[in-house]
C-alpha cells in the first residue's frame, strides 16, 4: 500500500480561482475589490519569501495589496500607530503582521491591536475565544487549511480520533478547536507527552506541527491513517523537508500531505478567504 498524496497546491489553486471569479462579480455590482495591509520589519529571508508568495496571490485574485516594509529598528508605538491607522482605513479589509519579530517588539500586544473583524490571521484572542466557543468568525488560517485538505479526502471525520504533534498558538492549539468542531476526537501532544510514538500510533489523523524535522518516524503511522506536515525545515543542501519521516510514512498511511506543496499552499489560500469573508460579511 502507498499513501495517496493530498495535492495542496491543487485545492489552493482551485481556491484562489473561485475567490477571482468572485471579486470581478463584486466589481461588476460596483463594490470595491478587497484591500489587504502585509507589514513586514526588518529583513528575514523567510519572512521576504513569504510577503512576496502573499502579495502575488494579491494580484493573482484581483485584491488591493498595500505593503508596509519598516527597518528592523522600527519601534513598538510607530507600529501601533501604523496598525491603528490600518483599523480606520475603510479600504482596508485585512491587516497581517509578518512573523516572527525583531526582538525588541512585542508581537502579541501588536496582534491584539489589530481590530478583530481586520485580523485576518486568526490570531487575535477574539477569534480564538470564537473559535472555543464553537462561533469561529476569522478562522487562524493553517488550520482552516488543513481542515479543507482533510475534507477534500472524503474521509468521514465523525468519531475519528486525532492526535495533533504540537501545542503552539499558531497552529496545535487552533487545530485542537477546528479538529473538536469537525467531530474528532482529539488529543494534544507537546514536549512533556510521555511515548509519544504510542499517541501517534492510535491515530486515525495525525497532525504534525512541531518544527523538528524527522521527529515522527514512519512506523508509529497506523495503517491507512491520514497524516497532515505541517513542518517546513530546510536541510543544509537546501532540501525542505517535514516533520515526519515521509519516506517510512508513504507505505503506511492512507493519506499524505507532500513538503513542500501540501500545507504551505493553503495557509495563503486560507488568508485571502478570510480577506474576502472580512470584505462581504463584516465591512460591506
Amino acid at each position: 500500500m502507498t499513501a495517496q498524496l493530498i495535492d495542496g497546491k491543487a485545492i489552493a489553486a482551485d481556491i484562489r480561482q473561485q475567490i477571482a471569479q468572485r471579486v470581478e462579480q463584486r466589481r461588476q455590482q460596483g463594490l470595491r475589490a478587497p484591500g489587504l495591509a502585509v507589514i513586514l520589519v526588518g529583513s528575514d529571508p523567510a519572512s521576504q519569501v513569504y510577503v512576496a508568495h502573499k502579495r502575488k496571490d494579491c494580484e493573482e485574485v484581483g485584491f488591493v495589496s498595500h505593503a508596509y516594509d519598516l527597518d528592523a529598528d522600527t519601534r513598538q508605538d510607530d507600529l501601533l500607530a501604523l496598525i491603528d491607522s490600518l483599523n480606520d482605513d475603510p479600504s482596508i479589509d485585512g491587516i497581517l503582521v509578518q512573523l516572527p519579530l525583531p526582538e525588541h517588539l512585542d508581537s502579541s500586544l501588536l496582534l491584539e491591536r489589530i481590530r478583530p473583524d481586520k485580523d485576518v490571521d486568526g490570531f487575535h484572542p477574539y477569534n480564538i475565544g470564537r473559535l472555543a466557543q464553537r462561533m469561529p468568525l476569522l478562522r487562524p488560517c493553517t488550520p482552516k487549511g488543513i481542515m479543507a485538505l482533510l475534507h477534500s479526502t472524503g474521509v468521514d471525520l465523525y468519531g475519528l480520533h486525532a492526535v495533533v504533534v504540537g501545542a503552539s498558538n499558531i497552529v496545535g492549539r487552533p487545530m485542537a478547536m477546528e479538529l473538536l468542531l469537525g467531530g474528532c476526537t482529539v488529543t494534544v501532544t507537546h514536549r512533556f507527552t510521555r511515548d509519544l510514538a504510542s499517541h501517534v500510533g492510535q491515530a486515525d489523523i495525525v497532525v504534525v506541527a512541531a518544527g523538528k524535522p524527522g521527529l515522527v518516524k514512519g512506523e508509529w503511522i497506523k495503517e491507512g491513517a491520514i497524516v497532515i506536515d505541517v513542518g517546513i525545515n530546510r536541510q543544509a543542501d537546501g532540501k525542505l523537508i517535514g516533520d515526519v519521516v515521509y519516506e517510512t510514512a508513504l507505505p503506511r498511511a492512507g493519506w499524505i500531505t507532500p513538503v513542500p506543496g501540501g500545507v504551505g499552499p493553503m495557509t495563503r489560500a486560507c488568508l485571502l478567504e478570510n480577506t474576502l469573508h472580512a470584505a462581504e460579511h463584516l465591512h460591506d
